[in-house]
């Protein structure tokens, strides 16, 4: 018998959007990517003749997706998965003419089951927050992961997810902020102080930048200015670097973690609130919390456009935008689930 991947647990997944989300989506010429660890999928969210399409791709609980030109990654369980352009491939797909990129996956590390949460590529290495050990590794052919940087409360690296470190932003290519639930060191610390413990920290010297945060996530820099997620009041947040005041950009209707920034749109995941969260502030709107992409105006913090999944999908990790591209087929680890046919890349033959 062949191991064509693992058994597939069907799901009735069903979603509902808001009726100018294709044209956007068209105006910007982009696709969205959003993880779900929930169901094991990389979603593909694309418009392609005035419908919105989703495909679904299976990776074994799918945490942090990072995107450059001609590779998208993305964290699983026990590896982190590369998924490469493969251009000649796309003209061919069938129907002819709907795809204009295409992935396939090629290779894969095994770094065990670190929580490995966002990730991104810094130099010539990977980086991925190792949430588990609480610090930000990188790939490294010969170790599990090569740990480069740790908050300095953290005192040893032990399998303990002390303050749940989770997010990271870049400037200029380098490591520049990264989110914590809590700046504590023991086994789990963040637990108890997850309501308002929550921190932005800057790299490598380790500032706090922001503190007495609820569930911070996803700290990204746009246009010169900080941002992150502050998830456990449901707002899009700017930051002040210096002072680390905290301005409201836009309220989103869930709990917010996966940050993409688009010339002037934020693309934001949104999640239900699961039990583990009682006692945070949004939960007090639990039967209100919605699941999917919200699409907020920066210019104004208004809601322009969402993706709400009704049933199937109660949890959103990451949302990255794939600029240029406005519908890629993708094949993941499991292949043929994903596709219904095998696909096969080799070199031009002489």
């Amino acid at each position: 018998m062949s191991d064509t991947g693992p058994a597939i647990e069907y799901r009735d997944i069903r979603c509902t959007h808001s009726e100018n989300l294709p044209a956007l989506l068209t105006q910007l010429r982009l696709s969205v990517l959003i993880s779900t660890y929930q169901t094991g999928h990389l979603v593909v969210v694309a418009a392609h003749q005035g419908r919105l399409m989703l495909t679904f791709h299976g990776f074994d609980r799918a945490m942090g997706v990072a995107v450059k030109p001609g590779c998208i990654s993305v964290c699983t369980r026990t590896d982190v998965w590369f998924v490469r352009s493969v251009p000649d491939i796309a003209v061919h797909l069938e129907p002819r003419g709907q795809f204009d990129a295409c992935f396939l996956a090629r290779t894969a590390h095994f770094t065990g089951d670190i929580q490995a949460h966002e990730s991104a590529w810094v130099r010539n290495e990977f980086w991925v927050v190792n949430t588990l050990f609480s610090c930000l590794a990188a790939l490294d052919p010969y170790y599990s992961f090569a740990p480069r940087w740790k908050p300095p409360f953290v005192s040893a690296l032990l399998p303990e997810d002390r303050c749940h470190l989770n997010g990271l932003a870049l400037v200029d290519g380098q490591p520049r902020y990264v989110t914590a639930l809590g700046e504590t060191d023991t086994p789990a610390g963040w637990r108890a102080v997850k309501t308002n413990g929550g921190c932005l920290l800057e790299v490598p010297s380790g500032r706090r930048v922001a503190g007495n945060l609820s569930l911070p996530h996803s700290p990204r820099v746009h246009q010169g200015r900080i941002y992150l997620l502050h998830s456990g009041q449901g707002r899009l947040d700017l930051v002040d670097p210096v002072g680390g005041q905290l301005t409201a950009v836009a309220a989103v209707p869930g709990v917010a973690r996966g940050l993409a920034l688009h010339g002037d749109y934020a693309f934001v995941g949104l999640s239900k609130a699961r039990p583990s969260l009682d006692g945070v502030p949004i939960v007090a709107q639990r039967e209100q919390l919605k699941c999917g992409l919200a699409i907020v105006d920066l210019r104004t913090g208004n809601l322009t456009a969402l993706l709400e999944f009704k049933t199937g999908v109660e949890e959103i990790f990451d949302v990255q935008v794939m600029p240029g591209i406005a519908f890629p087929f993708l094949s993941g680890p499991w292949g043929q689930q994903d596709t219904g046919q095998p696909l096969w890349a080799v070199p031009p033959t002489k």
